[in-house]
């Protein structure tokens, strides 16, 4: 990681795995069409409308604050995406899905989560959610509930989400997450939901309980947690 010298414009991009094949096949198949802007490096406490030089010299701080490069993990980087919302809205959308926590204690055991926007009337109703599960060794994580429009993108998270846990998305309206079996303790994880037209996301912490099965020795009933 490094910093960019804001005297200049400068555009700096990294292609992903997916982006450099593209690239390696010719023009035509590299053909952006999609992208988002994101202000995570922003402190908007800096904004000083009590500066004594006058209104052009409120956001003079945060103009001059160096720029983080680009990172091509979603995970890390632009979390805060800017969005476009009409004239006169007075109040930013906000993501909700009604569990703080989930907790699953078996194989099988699942939960439906709703996603829902509120601050915004219809809100992500045509592009969705995306649904990212860090760590795809916990729960499985299916779509009960599609969106309209199939070709959604999906998020470009890496394969990884964070060091070690191999994560998985899926876009939707609505989603199901089933417990896999934990033999050796319990597992837990975070659901992350991102509106896809509005911004924004809401993080579910995700816990499965080991499994514990009864074995016999002799006539005796032991239970025993493997």
């Amino acid at each position: 990681m490094g910093y960019l010298d804001n005297s200049s414009i400068t555009v700096d991009a990294i292609l992903t795995k997916k982006g450099r094949e593209l690239l390696a096949k010719g023009r035509d198949s590299f053909n952006i069409t999609q992208f988002a802007l994101a202000d995570d490096e922003i402190d908007y406490n800096l904004w000083n409308p009590a500066h004594p030089l006058g209104s052009s010299y409120y956001g003079i701080i945060i103009e001059n604050m160096p720029l983080v490069e680009a990172l091509p993990d979603e995970s890390q980087a632009m979390k805060y995406k800017l969005v476009t919302l009409p004239r006169k809205t007075a109040r930013i959308p906000v993501i909700q899905v009604g569990q703080s926590s989930i907790i699953l204690y078996g194989p099988g055991q699942n939960t439906v989560i709703t996603p829902s926007t509120v601050n915004y009337d219809q809100a992500n109703n045509t592009y969705g959610y995306t649904a990212i599960l860090a760590d795809s060794d916990v729960a499985t994580l299916t779509v009960t509930r599609a969106v309209s429009i199939t070709n959604t993108a999906q998020p470009t998270l890496p394969s990884f989400y964070g060091d070690t846990n191999q994560s998985v998305s899926a876009v939707g309206l609505e989603f199901r997450l089933t417990a896999k079996q934990q033999l050796v303790s319990d597992k837990s994880t975070t659901l992350t939901i991102v509106g896809n037209e509005t911004g924004g996301r809401v993080v579910v912490n995700v816990t499965v309980r080991k499994t514990t099965i009864a074995t016999a020795i002799g006539t005796n009933a032991l239970d025993s947690s493997l």
